[in-house]
């Protein structure tokens, strides 16, 4: 079901998109509409984070437009899923919302991983609890929540921060992911990086959360844990949350300040990011004031030795159309468009592509 409800909402940005870009699908070719005038042929393949996978629905079908001889596929399953079959050779490209971890860089046997930056967006703590419409959290409750350690909702470090909130004595209840997540490993790390001395469970794709937890597929697995549970609480990427009419909470931030997740506060992240030269970053725990301090990143993973020339220009064409006129699908669909600096050297990678 929760597929269906996701799919529809990506549909409907595309159709959005679609008609936004009609002028740039009829005019000459420029490198935000996909970098090659010449008509393409063929199919790529993809797989991986589901956070993507809103954006990569509704970029597919409005790059129809543009490029009507290529079929382009997106399968989700988790970021996991997507760098072991590209690892596997069954997909041209893996979405993946964390670098390739150390555990499983032999399983790309040498060869040169291209990371591609799509997009930043927010990780929300979504929550299912009757009569409460604004809710604040602290890095050290999250922590302790999803240690187990605050199990029900009027626990009074819940009351401390949310003065004059009828909080009731619910137990809580853990929504996870089942799979290789890469929301999972940038929501640890945000616990990692903001209270490491609280934070006892570590920063991985898989997380040893407690038995009580209940785990579902993909970021929309986790929505619909949420939405069926009172009383459960979980982290799910805002597009997927807002899809799903969850509430979510306010989270404080390095500076003090409890934000929102929203694609402005995404973008705020963004500008503190410390990009390295492989354009690998975090955007977790921003000292930008006006930060969500649970944002996250994603990117296409590409390998930099192409089978084809015929390959090579399709993956060069698609992925600088994301890079491109793809970055005006991102906020109607509850993404922030890459900043400035991390977008003109994705752009200024493409090249690498095949060679």
């Amino acid at each position: 079901m929760q597929r269906v409800r996701i799919q529809g909402v990506a549909a409907a940005g595309a159709a959005l998109a679609v008609m936004a870009l009609s002028l740039a699908a009829c005019s000459s070719s420029s490198s935000g509409s996909g970098g090659s005038s010449s008509s393409l042929s063929g199919t790529l393949n993809a797989s991986g984070s589901t956070f993507q996978l809103p954006f990569q629905q509704a970029a597919i079908q409005a790059y129809k437009s543009i490029q009507p001889g290529m079929t382009v596929n997106y399968g989700g399953g988790g970021s996991g899923k997507g760098r072991s079959d590209l690892a596997a050779g069954v997909v041209q490209f893996a979405g993946s919302d964390s670098p390739i971890p150390s555990d499983e860089i032999a399983n790309f046997k040498g060869k040169t991983v291209l990371y591609f930056p799509v997009f930043l967006g927010p990780i929300t703590m979504s929550y299912n609890l009757s009569g409460v419409s604004s809710l604040k959290l602290t890095p050290t409750v999250i922590a302790d929540i999803f240690q187990g350690k605050i199990t029900k909702w009027n626990d009074p470090a819940l009351k401390s921060i949310n003065p004059g909130v009828s909080l009731p004595s619910t137990p809580i209840s853990l929504a996870v992911r089942s799979d290789s997540s890469g929301t999972t490993a940038n929501f640890s790390l945000f616990l990692q990086t903001a209270e490491p001395s609280v934070w006892k469970l570590g920063s991985s794709s898989t997380i040893n959360w407690p038995s009580s937890a209940h785990a579902g597929n993909g970021n929309g697995g986790v929505a619909q844990i949420i939405k069926s549970t009172p009383g459960a609480i979980g982290y799910v990427d805002y597009a997927d949350a807002k899809a799903s009419g969850l509430s979510y909470a306010s989270v404080q931030n390095k500076a003090g300040k409890y934000i929102a997740p929203s694609p402005s506060s995404a973008s705020a992240a963004g500008t503190t990011v410390t990009l390295a030269p492989n354009l690998t970053f975090a955007a977790v725990w921003s000292s930008d004031p006006a930060a969500y301090p649970i944002t996250y990143q994603s990117w296409d993973l590409v390998y930099q030795k192409q089978s084809s020339t015929n390959t090579t220009k399709m993956l060069k064409a698609y992925i600088g159309y994301l890079l491109g006129d793809g970055q005006k699908l991102l906020n109607p669909l509850g993404y922030a468009p890459l900043p400035a600096n991390i977008l003109s050297k994705a752009k200024a990678q493409l090249s690498k592509i095949g060679s």
